[in-house]
């Protein structure tokens, strides 16, 4: 026991080296699967090809915005005395884990799909084997990237800042080891927005050309090889659910660990990790819920074809919360003291342990919620399939209000988890809450990960034209997977809320103010900007996609009017025409609502001071949740309701298919719904925190100076006292006592 708790500090990057090498096994494995005849690997290659040029068109970009953004931060330090230099290298370094965890995301990704498919001529078992394994590769190797990079770093600035300069681990050196963290956690946020943008971007133009033209006016299916935009549309869900999600949920697990730290070096804490448990916690609750998430893996696997591959999927999801909260009952009593205090809150190390298990009941409840509203079969979607018999129009009113509706339980959920955490422990408990939250990353990452997959499996077979049982097999993996995609948006902006909040408390902290005064016309001014602002990016995002798929779907257009042969499949469509159109389309439009997120809170905090930008983050927080929420679930809801008609579904006693009425009028609903959750709602998670996280780095540069002066107040007490002796003199003697109040 002493060894560990002498060389904890080392164990934590261990345990993510431990999920990167079991991340590589899983890759290898997957990878020596049967991947088909010629046809299918052609048609993969495709896919894998269109995917693979995004990424370096996106890199290129991004590369150039990565090292002008270093070098801004580099040299912020010769206007204000701080460690910008190590703060650039911090951020180039998050910068390139996140774009290289999606990689490793769409690789495998890539890999998985014809694999599956050719799997699914076998079995049902093998075809989710296959599947959910190369998900897993996905999760596994965002949590442990995450991992070995937070765990290294804060060695090494722990070392640089705190123990050769014989610093107080809650003192400014700490505090100074913490911010160049940040940048780190800045890098993974800014790549993650504008992974989640332009991808986002990309599968909707595709995937609004691929409908509006091949589906609605060809009358062709999806996944149709004489369909332009069906490749583009293929490639565009790695980019999005795989590429997009993967590069969010690292920027979460990253921000998230980091503001508890941040947090946790207020906490005074007689420890037997030198004072540093508090700030060591939450990395090692993230590196336990890797490993358990890993061994949780293996639970997830069926026997017969008739055996729910949902269930499977929950036995894998339930088994990884329920160990991870038993382990951290005892990482927990381990490690922290018996009684702490932050900010005048008094709490005991047990109440540090309800409020990681408050964070996965929030999280848990939270998937179950979306996956009411967004489910085929539940009241929500049924509800838009009766109002789509009456036409277009009553499908839109219905999806809408399902959206509007669908933000209740869940800010409820949240609401409650905020005041439960916070009772608990504090800021630390909220903070603490949402590390216990995001500790099962890697499994549920995995579990979404594993939804396109599925979904370019089930493409990969409509377009070989394999037998009808293969494309079964398929679709059941599909429509789990069109839930899982659904849970794991809700999982993702439930995170998203309770990491910007434990950054809000950080940013509070470090700029050093006591209270945000929405009393004061500057800070209410403030409110009302943040919350206009996830409207503005909502509007720029969906307007790119509107463009993207207009330019999609008059190269559709073309092709099916000048080359002769398409329908008859006679002659190939031109797939790459398509891919390049998505590619150029995301690129161009991701920049604008990036710049909002980067440029909006450096504005506001250098112009106004650090209460009106608390002011802005608050509204930034709360409507972008909310509209995360709404989007989301609509578009999830919509998409189903479009499915469901695709089963064949009875509206007042008559059945209804596809190429029907009412089913045109849900593709109608699932078209605009698609920008929806798939682009500007899932990217609501990423703008709330990425401003909160901006806030952070500039809050030492607009300070108030309260958390970094040491103010010496030297207050001076007099006492008078007479005594009498006995013949009746009197004499009086007067005590002077001065008392040094010292404050950070």
């Amino acid at each position: 026991m002493e060894f560990l708790q002498n060389n904890l500090i080392y164990l934590i990057p261990a345990m993510g080296v431990f999920g990167i090498v079991v991340m590589a096994i899983k890759s290898a494995w997957v990878t020596k699967q049967d991947a088909g005849d010629e046809n299918m690997q052609r048609l993969s290659g495709y896919i894998s090809d269109g995917a693979m040029a995004f990424l370096k068109a996106e890199w290129k970009v991004l590369g150039y915005f990565s090292v002008i953004a270093a070098i801004l931060l580099a040299y912020s330090g010769t206007l204000v005395e701080n460690s910008s230099w190590v703060i650039a290298i911090s951020f180039l370094i998050g910068a390139f884990t996140s774009a290289f965890a999606g990689y490793i995301g769409m690789n495998i990704a890539t890999k998985s799909n014809v694999r599956t498919t050719q799997a699914a001529r076998t079995s049902l078992a093998k075809a989710l084997q296959v599947s959910f394994t190369g998900g897993s590769v996905m999760g596994i190797g965002v949590a442990g990237l995450a991992v070995l990079g937070l765990g290294s770093l804060f060695i090494v600035f722990y070392q640089m800042y705190v123990l050769n300069t014989g610093g107080n681990v809650n003192g400014l050196e700490m505090e100074k080891a913490l911010e160049v963290l940040a940048g780190f956690s800045l890098g993974a946020e800014s790549i993650a927005l504008f992974a989640r943008v332009g991808g986002g971007i990309y599968t909707k133009a595709a995937d609004v050309g691929a409908d509006l033209v091949g589906k609605v006016e060809a009358g062709i299916p999806e996944d149709d090889v004489r369909n332009p935009a069906t490749i583009a549309d293929n490639v565009g869900d790695n980019v999005g659910d795989v590429a997009g999600m993967g590069a969010d949920l690292f920027g979460s697990y990253v921000a998230t660990i980091l503001a508890t730290m941040i947090l946790g070096r207020e906490i005074v804490s007689n420890d037997n990790f030198g004072g540093i448990a508090p700030i060591l916690l939450p990395m090692l609750i993230a590196g336990l819920g890797l490993i358990l998430s890993i061994v949780a893996t293996a639970f997830v696997k069926i026997k017969k074809e008739t055996d729910s591959v949902q269930n499977a999927l929950n036995m894998g999801n339930w088994s990884s919360i329920i160990m991870t909260a038993i382990v951290s009952y005892f990482a927990v009593n381990w490690m922290l003291p018996d009684a702490m205090s932050i900010r005048g809150f008094e709490f005991a190390k047990i109440d540090v342990f309800y409020s990681i298990v408050v964070g996965l009941v929030v999280g848990t409840l939270m998937s179950l919620i979306t996956e009411y509203y967004t489910a085929m079969g539940q009241r929500p979607v049924l509800s838009i399939i009766r109002q789509s018999s009456t036409g277009h129009a009553t499908n839109i009113i219905s999806g809408l209000s399902v959206g509007m509706e669908s933000t209740v339980l869940p800010i409820l959920v949240l609401a409650a988890g905020i005041y439960g955490s916070f009772h608990f422990a504090g800021f630390y408990g909220v903070a603490i809450a949402a590390a216990g939250m995001m500790a099962t990353t890697a499994m549920q990452l995995s579990i979404d990960a594993f939804g396109p997959i599925a979904d370019n499996a089930g493409g990969i077979a409509e377009m070989s034209g394999l037998p009808p049982e293969v494309r079964e097999r398929t679709d059941n993996l599909d429509a789990v997977g069109n839930t899982t995609a659904a849970t794991g948006k809700g999982f993702a902006i439930a995170s998203a809320a309770l990491t910007s909040l434990a950054l809000f408390a950080a940013f509070v902290g470090v700029a050093g103010i006591d209270h945000i005064d929405i009393y004061k016309a500057d800070v209410l001014a403030g409110l009302f900007v943040g919350g206009m602002i996830p409207f503005i990016f909502s509007a720029l995002c969906i307007s790119a996609v509107g463009r993207a798929a207009m330019d999609m779907v008059n190269e559709v257009r073309r092709q099916f009017r000048e080359i002769p042969g398409i329908m008859e499949y006679k002659a190939k469509p031109e797939y790459e025409k398509c891919v390049a159109i998505s590619t150029q389309a995301s690129i161009r439009e991701m920049m604008l609502p990036g710049a909002i997120a980067l440029i909006v809170p450096i504005i506001i905090g250098f112009s106004f001071g650090p209460e009106v930008l608390g002011g802005l983050l608050a509204g930034v927080t709360v409507s972008g949740v909310l509209m995360g929420m709404f989007q989301s679930n609509a578009g999830g809801a919509w998409d189903n309701a479009k499915k469901s008609f695709e089963k064949g579904v009875e509206i007042n006693g008559e059945m209804f298919y596809k190429k029907s009425e009412p089913h045109k009028a849900s593709v109608t609903g699932d078209t605009v719904g698609d920008p929806f959750k798939d682009t500007s709602g899932p990217s609501m998670n990423i703008l709330i925190k990425l401003m909160s996280i901006v806030s952070l780095i500039i809050a030492p540069h607009i300070s108030e100076g309260t958390s970094h002066k040491v103010n010496v107040e030297v207050k001076q007490e007099i006492k008078v006292i007479k005594t009498e002796d006995q013949s009746g003199n009197v004499t009086v003697d007067t005590i002077v006592n001065k008392t040094d109040s010292i404050s950070h």
